[in-house]
């Protein structure tokens, strides 16, 4: 009998699979990143409890390009800065992603707010740009001229926070309470440029940037890094607190109450 695919995988198959993806080699990102200040009122709208502002009200955008061989990745994010119990850390409100293999595991196993979309990184000479799009708006573009190039930092440890939870199957509230995840990424950066430049947020209903405006650009550099990622249940968090923010994942909310017609399946 021909092996059936969609049947179940025996242990050593498992093991295997899960001891390939540990021994990866390190993979190098180049990318683009933009930080800026934003207005306070704002930045402390889109947090869900229990997280809270820090000491600066500080927007960043990520756009990078990833040479996975065979499979090349345009991954992005646009987080606002965010405290949870004394860790300081970045809240992503959108990660989009140009392949489903890169959605399927961060929003399933840490919760990321992933959605595919258009990631772009352009350098002619010195000249830089980079945007995030999706529906066809670029909601997000940095451009600018490599300036020169900046001190490597060392290693470096970065948290962003995610919140991880299922929708109900009849729409009200959750199934399962959420949790608040702890994500650690240890980076490591081996080329670092300063880049004079500006942010461009344009108006999207799908993708609300422009909600946190620039207000002072606190630098942008285009460089090369790697990192691994770990992540750790820091909490259950109230459910009927993290509801209103439940749209933030979804470009229409109502669509997690889409099903297939009845009788269709």
């Amino acid at each position: 009998m021909a092996r059936i695919r969609y049947g179940a995988r025996t242990e050593t198959e498992i093991a295997a699979a899960r001891t390939a993806s540990a021994g990866l080699p390190a993979i190098w990102s180049t990318g683009v990143v933009a930080v800026w200040e934003s207005d306070p009122d704002a930045v402390a709208a889109v947090l869900p409890p229990p997280l809270e502002p820090t000491g600066r009200p500080l927007v960043r955008a990520t756009v990078s390009t990833v040479g996975l061989p065979g499979y090349p990745l345009g991954a992005g994010s646009v987080a606002v800065a965010a405290g949870h119990r004394g860790v300081e850390g970045w809240y992503p409100l959108v990660m989009p992603m140009t392949h489903e293999r890169a959605l399927t595991g961060g929003r399933e196993v840490f919760g990321e707010p992933k959605k595919l979309g258009e990631v772009t990184v352009e350098r002619d000479g010195p000249v830089v740009r980079a945007a995030l799009a999706r529906h066809g708006i670029a909601f997000v573009e940095i451009r600018g001229a490599v300036s020169g190039p900046l001190p490597l930092p060392g290693p470096t440890r970065r948290t962003d926070f995610y919140f991880k939870f299922l929708p109900a199957v009849d729409g009200a509230g959750f199934d399962l309470g959420p949790v608040l995840v702890h994500c650690v990424r240890n980076e490591k950066v081996r080329r670092l440029e300063q880049v004079t430049g500006d942010v461009v947020l344009r108006e999207s209903m799908y993708d609300p940037v422009a909600d946190l405006p620039v207000h002072t650009l606190v630098g942008i550099t285009l460089g090369e890094k790697t990192s691994d990622q770990k992540g750790r249940v820091a909490e259950r968090v109230d459910a009927r607190a993290l509801l209103p923010y439940l749209h933030q994942r979804y470009d229409d909310p109502q669509q997690i109450l889409d099903g297939p017609p009845e009788g269709s399946v």
